[in-house]
């Protein structure tokens, strides 16, 4: 066949195809991107190719073919394409491949096909479908569009537990947004708000989640028992999730277009409309109120609806905006922050009454039957207190205190039974007081313009290919001069090397963070020598230390080991950058300097839970300990369920609690910490057993799915030990070489007797297994209820466990008191 035959035989199968399926070795061209499409067959319901998602940006994405604003699908929504020379190509191996401009590979399957009878079928639900031909019947999927959603689920598109959805950013920038709807590791359909700074859950109602856990329930009927994770909606407007949430639109019941589609707002919404028809009727919506949303306005700043003019955030008095243009970015403060070390004295600030406005989450701790004055006096004296939500509660029939440390997911609602009261200081002018009135900004909208993305590519004409690579040279040996210019005024104001490989790493996140860096002969003085020495674990050795500016510090020296010491460097630093809790220990700064890494925490004043509960002086009262408990359960359920990333301590023991000069405790030693990956709530990879025998849950022994309950088992160990005064295990460090069946259960079994003889014979369990050094003082309800929570954390099925906000909720529950509990010792 002659050249010009081949072409126009390979142009004619071209066109053939793409308008039904793709077939391996060819591909489309973002050049021709309204031509060259794949149309769903018979109906032509979706079309499948680029989309201009910005000037001169396109995404391979798959849309409603009559409806072409409503994207239902995209490959590369964060790597969006040049508009010169990218390409979707099906190569013969199996693979669908994205090339932007011609060179750089910015998406694929990731697949292979055992032959070259590879196709790519776009059907009529929506769902683009690789297809392999392994003989002349049979055809098999080796990858699917349905299995990785975006930011809508199609009508018989199962969510599963391996997927989420994610919003896009904006109402016309399609990347990822803030908000996820997901299975959590509960098996309980949630949506979270994972901002930039701070993420948290929202929907179902955090405090309606774990309400009645012991019956496997989450709140609002939900299960925690079924761990087949998979919601499902169907083409009648019937949504059924596998831990029994359902869902019906209002238009139940007909067969229409339909699709669900997590907002930009972060609310999720169902669709529907008739065939034929261009406008979307929304017909049903998880959380109808449109300021639910955590996140919706930025920190210091509240959301306020009107249903004539919609919704609009407003920043606080004595605040103004970050960026009026982003509200996602909340506001900042006008004023010098209260909060310093040298003067904290009440009289420097006064409160501002802001009615009907409520800010979710970041509690310094809930306060019963306290007055205002009380609320008043207690947010004057906390440096770190923002302003407090002063309220009724008609269920206790009493004032309810919460001082606030942060200011976020803030909303004003008619009719909310308390008030806000914010901290201000007390020279701020009454200016403050007129700016609640009209500071508000319209969040959002469907009338946004077209986002531009600026793009790395010029248009090439002729000689497109030799300008970009010449622009590429250029630019690239700009940046190689600009580096050498910082690297020399580096090493010439530092006078040393910089820091290489992992400990490199370390140092850039660290100093991201914000923290003080410290050289080794500073703190080689600052320690005498490292000569006083407070603690030694499996990581490093402490020693005290006090800095030039006479603050005592406990400095902790990493094994010189190179492989364990850098990767335990990394995670503390990373990790503990992310978190701010009254119940977290706080990091001051860090040494990378050569093989040298030491890391710099505040001063406990009281040492160690473990040195305390060994102590012959018996410090440690009732009241003590229970809010040990108490405040240890909240810094955990703040590590799994609150912060920025979703982290998982791995070594909860005695050795690991702090307590400062108030023995409040705080929960320390994040060298073995482990990052969860969100897109995978398994998180059975581990690299190494990891923990302290006697503390450890049976997961660990039997090879299971590692999960925050780990967490809960230690901790229950730990509570265990603080009632009973009796020790688990000898503290020794678990390596892999030690990993034969470290699980005991001597101190667990002999609570559990005690407390099934005591119910056999109707005497007092509590009383034969309560810590002898106590004799008398203790509370005997505090002690059954902390007894028996702890017993519940340490179930060998980890779905059997509360979670550690649900244990934090219970012994709050029971507490007589917070402020005065330490008098009566």
């Amino acid at each position: 066949m002659a050249p010009s035959t081949l072409s126009f035989a390979l142009l004619l199968s071209l066109i053939f195809f793409h308008n039904f399926h793709l077939s391996s070795s060819l591909s489309l061209s973002v050049e021709n991107f309204k031509e060259d499409v794949i149309v769903s067959s018979p109906e032509k319901t979706f079309t499948a190719g680029f989309y201009a998602v910005g000037q001169n940006a396109f995404c391979f994405a798959i849309w409603y073919t009559r409806s072409p604003d409503t994207v239902v699908w995209m490959a590369n929504r964060d790597r969006p394409l040049n508009g010169k020379r990218s390409t979707l190509s099906l190569l013969t191996t199996g693979n669908l491949v994205l090339t932007d401009a011609g060179q750089f590979q910015v998406w694929s399957t990731n697949t292979a096909a055992e032959s070259n009878q590879v196709q790519l079928r776009l059907y009529d639900n929506g769902n683009l479908v690789l297809l392999e031909s392994r003989n002349s019947s049979s055809e098999v999927v080796i990858w699917q569009s349905f299995d990785f959603p975006t930011d809508t689920l199609l009508p018989g598109q199962p969510l599963t537990k391996s997927g989420s959805l994610v919003s896009s950013r904006s109402g016309s920038n399609y990347s990822s947004g803030f908000y996820r709807l997901f299975f959590d590791s509960e098996n309980v359909l949630r949506i979270m708000y994972q901002g930039p700074q701070v993420s948290s859950v929202y929907w179902p109602d955090p405090w309606l989640q774990n309400n009645n856990f012991g019956n496997g329930g989450a709140g609002n009927g939900r299960s925690t028992y079924n761990d087949s994770r998979v919601a499902v909606l169907d083409d009648l407007g019937y949504l059924v999730s596998s831990d029994n949430f359902t869902f019906r639109t209002i238009d139940y019941g007909t067969v229409l277009q339909r699709r669900l589609t997590l907002d930009h707002d972060g609310s999720a919404r169902v669709y529907s409309k008739k065939d034929g028809e261009e406008k979307w009727t929304m017909v049903g919506e998880f959380r109808s109120h449109p300021c639910y949303a955590h996140g919706i306005c930025g920190a210091n700043s509240y959301c306020r609806y009107d249903p004539p003019s919609g919704r609009k955030c407003s920043c606080l008095p004595g605040h103004s905006w970050v960026d009026r243009k982003d509200w996602s970015q909340g506001c900042k403060p006008t004023f010098e922050h209260l909060c310093s070390s040298n003067n904290r004295t009440k009289n420097e600030s006064r409160f501002l009454r802001i009615p009907d406005v409520d800010f979710y989450g970041y509690d310094y701790g809930y306060f019963g039957n306290y007055t205002y004055q009380q609320c008043e006096n207690l947010c004057s004296e906390m440096c770190e207190c923002r302003g407090f939500q002063h309220s009724f509660s008609v269920e206790n029939a009493f004032f309810q205190c919460y001082p606030k440390t942060h200011l976020r997911n803030g909303n004003s609602q008619p009719g909310f039974t308390g008030s806000f009261f914010l901290k201000l200081p007390s020279s701020s002018s009454d200016e403050f007081e007129n700016t609640i009135q009209n500071n508000g900004l319209v969040c959002g909208g469907d009338g946004e313009e077209a986002e531009m993305l600026d793009r790395l590519y010029v248009q090439g004409g002729e000689n497109g290919s030799v300008k970009f690579m010449l622009w590429f040279a250029s630019a690239l040996g700009g940046v190689e001069l600009v580096c050498i210019f910082l690297v020399w005024c580096f090493l010439f104001r530092n006078n040393r090397t910089l820091p290489s490989g992992a400990e490199g790493q370390g140092y850039v996140l660290a100093a991201a963070a914000g923290f003080r860096k410290f050289s080794y002969s500073e703190l080689k003085q600052a320690s005498k020598g490292f000569s006083e020495e407070i603690g030694r674990g499996a990581g490093g050795t402490v020693y005290k230390g006090v800095l030039e500016d006479n603050q005592v510090v406990a400095i902790k020296r990493l094994h010189e080991v190179a492989n364990q010491g850098e990767s335990e460097f990394l995670a503390e630093v990373s990790i503990i950058g992310r978190l701010n809790h009254m119940n977290l220990i706080c990091m001051l700064g860090y040494c990378a300097e050569g093989k040298h890494r030491l890391l710099v925490y505040e001063y406990m004043e009281n040492g160690s839970l473990a040195q305390n509960l060994s102590s012959d002086s018996n410090v440690l009262g009732w009241s003590k300990r229970y809010n040990i408990a108490l405040g240890t359960a909240r810094g955990l359920a703040y590590l799994h369920e609150e912060c920025l990333e979703w982290i998982l301590h791995c070594d909860i023991k005695p050795q690991n609690i702090l307590l400062d000069s108030d023995y409040k405790p705080k929960v320390g030693d994040f060298g073995m910490s482990k990052l969860l990956n969100r897109n995978n709530l398994n998180n059975s990879s581990f690299s190494r057993i990891r923990g302290t025998r006697g503390y450890m849950a049976p997961e660990w022994v039997f090879n299971l799915p590692i999960t925050s309950k780990v967490d809960v088992y230690s901790y229950g160990i730990v509570v265990l030990e603080m009632i009973t005064g009796r020790s688990p295990t000898t503290g020794v460090q678990i390596t892999e070489l030690e990993a034969e069946s470290p699980h005991h259960e001597r101190l667990v079994t002999w609570v559990r007797e005690k407390r099934m003889k005591g119910s056999e014979n109707g005497s007092s369990w509590v009383d034969q297994i309560v810590d002898p050094a106590l004799g008398s003082n203790y509370d005997m309800n505090e002690v059954e209820i902390l007894a028996t929570v702890a017993l519940e954390c340490v179930e060998e099925e980890k779905n059997a466990r509360p979670s550690m906000s649900r244990v934090a909720e219970k012994l709050q529950s029971h507490m007589h008191t917070i402020v005065d509990v330490f008098n009566k010792e």
